[in-house]
């Protein structure tokens, strides 16, 4: 590992987040059929968010978006829940995982990165609700961000190959995203 990307991992680290790698995308398990589950619309925002599907781009460009980048900073977020009924944990938990993507990428911004893709939580969150839902334009579109299986990571299979676990034990919530990049 060089320099920058130990300074990446700290950056991540310093955003929040319980760990930090750096992965191969060749590591990166993509399956299209993580779109037909964002349209039987179980989390609610199908169609209501500019950075979920349909809106974002048909599925196989977007994995092929994916293939195209050479490395990835892949990290996650550990919540403590009361119990594993916690919906206000799991919600709030969500919702760090956002405040802490946007922090990360301020913080590669400030660094001078600016040709990369950052995947996190389903969803975005930055406006709440997504202003689509008022038939506004995103006004924040350097910040949004979409989900990894908005663009057709399976996240428990890509996390096999790391040292991170997908799930965390009882009484947890894990949240995942990942930064692209190409090695110029």
């Amino acid at each position: 590992m060089n320099f920058m990307e130990d300074k990446l991992i700290d950056l991540a680290k310093s955003a929040g987040f319980t760990n930090a790698e750096w992965i191969d995308v060749s590591q990166i398990v993509c399956d299209r059929k993580f779109r037909e589950q964002c349209a039987v619309n179980a989390c609610g925002v199908y169609g209501k968010c500019w950075m979920c599907p349909p809106d974002i781009g048909e599925i196989d460009a977007l994995i092929d978006e994916v293939k195209s980048y050479s490395r990835g900073l892949l990290y996650q977020s550990i919540f403590e829940l009361e119990d594993s009924f916690d919906f206000e944990g799991m919600v709030e938990g969500g919702r760090l995982q956002n405040v802490r993507s946007r922090a990360l990428d301020k913080g590669l911004k400030e660094l001078g990165y600016k040709n990369y893709l950052h995947l996190s939580k389903g969803g975005c969150g930055h406006c709440s609700p997504c202003a689509k839902a008022k038939g506004e334009p995103c006004p924040f579109p350097e910040e949004a961000l979409s989900s990894l299986e908005a663009y057709g990571i399976n996240v428990s299979a890509t996390v096999k190959g790391t040292s991170m676990k997908y799930i965390n034990g009882v009484n947890t919530v894990t949240y995942f995203g990942i930064v692209l990049f190409r090695e110029d």
